[in-house]
């Protein structure tokens, strides 16, 4: 079997569940799809036949030695160098093919695989206040005191009041056996107080699932990572041999992951050989996934959640669930990814991320930059939600009762 991938670099709302830049929740700044594999995989001559061999840099070189010879202030050769694989990579005006340099890449790595350093923790925003949504079980931030409800005062004695979620995300995450000090402010508390977290490497797994009283089963899916098939294909026998009525998926907020993974999921209800996805160069077909295995769920009523944070692969299994009419989609229209990138190694340690092909749903329809409407629009009520109440996951618990 080939080693596919279709990674996504976003942002998110959880302390580091793919790092910094690369996850997300609810607002999306950056997607970034990708594909492991050769480079022979696909002939890449057809698209780029009138494009030199090689270019002239002389004219770089003359621009270097001009900035040698006249700036004021230290020139960094590396930083120079990654500014230019950076500008030649943008200069294709894709926002999908990128240049990583070997620190990115790693870090890449480690995001889609939900592992950081941090402190534990998922943060949102009430009414203007930076809270702590969840502290996560067994983790420092629980372990240190913090509780869920939190306002966050300071970080490190610094205000936070007027920062964004990513700004405290970037400031709270950091390496290892150091210290966070959060000053904050508490319900049951007079004043505010100040806890000492210690910050620990941490690995969030792919996905959570129960059975909810009326015997229907929940799994959200957080990423498509390596772990996301084996983990899912357990919560999908767990559902069966418990008798389950109905079945919600939950891929809100899932920026992407495995594209391999992707097909894993997606065959937990498809029949073995029913197409997933496919790949198109232009107009032509360069390959079809196709579901493989026991279709465990096939034939359980299905809801797949999803929102304007559910992208490429995600949409992916959405596309495949909603056309082969094996699950009904709620929610708002997802974000809209439908190219597939490869990962290249490069010598330097870094990693090209370039555009490949395009990806389309079963029925051939690509969704790039329209998303996949659900088959029943519910908006989120965000005042519902402070208090605890998710109306789209309400919504899809209705629909299978």
């Amino acid at each position: 079997m080939s080693r596919r991938s279709n990674a996504l670099l976003n942002k998110t709302k959880k302390w580091g569940s793919k790092a910094g830049p690369y996850l997300i929740v609810a607002v999306i700044a950056l997607v970034i799809g990708v594909r492991l594999g050769n480079i022979d995989v696909f002939s890449r001559n057809g698209n780029q036949t009138g494009s030199p061999k090689d270019l002239n840099y002389a004219s770089v070189e003359q621009l270097y030695d001009v900035m040698r010879e006249k700036y004021d202030g230290t020139l960094d050769s590396q930083k120079l160098l990654d500014g230019m694989k950076k500008g030649l990579v943008e200069a294709t005006g894709d926002p999908y093919t990128v240049y990583m340099n070997k620190k990115e890449s790693n870090e890449f790595k480690d995001s889609l695989e939900g592992k950081f350093s941090g402190i534990g923790a998922e943060l949102g925003k009430r009414d203007s206040q930076l809270v702590v949504v969840s502290p996560l079980e067994g983790f420092p931030a629980q372990k240190a005191g913090v509780k869920a409800g939190d306002v966050i005062i300071e970080v490190n004695g610094e205000s936070s009041v007027k920062w964004s979620v990513e700004k405290a995300v970037s400031k709270i995450r950091g390496e290892k056996g150091t210290n966070v000090t959060l000053k904050l402010g508490r319900v049951d508390q007079t004043a505010p107080i100040d806890v000492t977290v210690t910050r620990d490497d941490i690995t969030v797994p792919s996905v959570k699932h129960e059975i909810t009283a009326d015997n229907i089963g929940y799994m959200q899916i957080t990423r498509f990572a390596e772990d996301t098939a084996q983990l899912s294909k357990e919560a999908a026998q767990e559902f069966k041999d418990k008798g389950v009525k109905g079945v919600v998926l939950d891929v809100r907020g899932n920026g992407g992951g495995y594209l391999q993974t992707a097909v894993d999921v997606s065959g937990l209800w498809l029949k073995g050989g029913d197409t997933v996805v496919q790949e198109r160069e232009g107009k032509d077909v360069k390959e079809t996934l196709r579901a493989e295995g026991n279709n465990i769920l096939g034939g359980i009523p299905t809801v797949v959640l999803i929102d304007a944070g559910s992208a490429s692969a995600s949409e992916i299994v959405a596309g495949a669930l909603q056309d082969s009419g094996a699950a009904k989609l709620i929610g708002m229209k997802s974000f809209g990814k439908g190219s597939v990138q490869e990962l290249q190694k490069l010598n330097d340690g870094g990693n090209l991320k370039v555009t490949i092909a395009r990806w389309y749903t079963p029925k051939g329809k690509n969704i790039d930059k329209e998303g996949i409407s659900p088959d029943t629009e519910v908006k989120i009520d965000e005042k519902a939600l402070a208090e605890g109440t998710d109306t789209q996951k309400d919504a899809a618990y209705s629909a299978l009762k």
